[in-house]
């Protein structure tokens, strides 16, 4: 079977990283670097136990793309930490953990792994476009954030979603059958199913308030029932007697958010992904001896050797 190409949602490696691994490891100067040792370390597992051909580690240029906000105001709006001065919303991030991005990024570049971005998009668009473009390898996205399992297909390429919401070592694989099996979600084409169930449940998380009294199992089984977001609603505006009378009401009364939330739930498919090197994962690391003083300035210890040797086996 085909090598898989792999898509890391980074930040969500690196935030699940940080809060796992006490902050007490440290560089010698004090600089935290819990977040750091623990991303390596996942990556290696990821190389030795995924064995991709590709990989792609997938970073958020807007964490609140303006064109989310204009739809739906209350999205992510309550991890605004505070305004820049060129207007761009701050996410609040711990203290401790911002300074740990900029080595993360340069393991990677030293590491010779791939990263990609897309300007004013969040990385679930570098990946949700990256996958729609894959008609060679299986993708596996892998992910804490359970909105990517939109993007599980059977065809051109099998997608796969990789959840770690519990960690690398209770990692679940989430495919079509998978997905719809958990979720009671039609087996036909459960990805796009998932997003409509996931505008009806709505997601206190990211500031989507979902519709009033229709939780998650009765939106997988609407969207099941009618096969999409689209038809239901159609059913429901006209009457329809397939949509009971209570949830006709409950639809009606959140039809503001249903006309503009589909749009910010779903990926973008289309970005202009910008991408700092190939995807290839190269049979040793670009810079070892870069790597190597990495270590020593960061006390990143066996982290980074578990890295290179993880690049190094045939």
């Amino acid at each position: 079977m085909t090598a898989p190409l792999v898509l890391l949602d980074a930040a969500s490696l690196y935030f699940r990283s940080y809060f796992a691994l006490p902050d007490s490891l440290t560089a010698a100067d004090g600089t935290p670097v819990n977040a750091v040792r623990g991303f390596a370390d996942t990556v290696a597992r990821i190389i030795t136990d995924r064995r991709p051909e590709r990989l792609v580690a997938c970073l958020d240029a807007d964490w609140r793309p303006q064109f989310r906000v204009d739809l739906l105001p209350s999205y992510k709006a309550h991890r605004v930490a505070e305004e820049a001065d060129d207007g761009a919303d701050i996410e609040v991030v711990p203290d401790t953990l911002s300074p740990q991005v900029p080595i993360i990024l340069d393991l990677l570049d030293a590491a010779g792994l791939a990263t990609a971005e897309a300007e004013g998009l969040e990385a679930d668009d570098v990946i949700g476009t990256l996958t729609a473009r894959e008609t060679r390898n299986p993708v596996e996205v892998i992910t804490g954030d359970r909105d990517l399992f939109q993007l599980v297909r059977r065809e051109p390429t099998p997608a796969t979603v990789v959840y770690i919401g519990r960690g690398w070592a209770k990692a679940e694989i989430f495919g079509p059958a998978e997905l719809a099996t958990r979720y009671s979600l039609p087996d036909a084409d459960p990805g796009p199913a998932y997003a409509d169930m996931a505008v009806l449940r709505g997601d206190p998380s990211d500031g989507l308030p979902g519709v009033p009294g229709i939780g998650e199992k009765t939106a997988a089984k609407l969207i099941t029932q009618f096969g999409s977001l689209d038809a239901l609603l159609a059913s429901a505006n006209a009457e329809s007697p397939a949509v009971p009378l209570k949830t006709r009401v409950k639809l009606r009364e959140a039809s503001d958010y249903l006309a503009v939330a589909p749009r910010v739930v779903q990926v973008v498919m289309d970005a202009e992904v910008s991408m700092d090197g190939a995807d290839t994962v190269p049979d040793r690391p670009a810079d070892t001896g870069r790597l190597e003083d990495l270590k020593e300035r960061w006390n990143l210890g066996g982290s980074i050797d578990r890295l290179i040797a993880a690049l190094s086996n045939p």
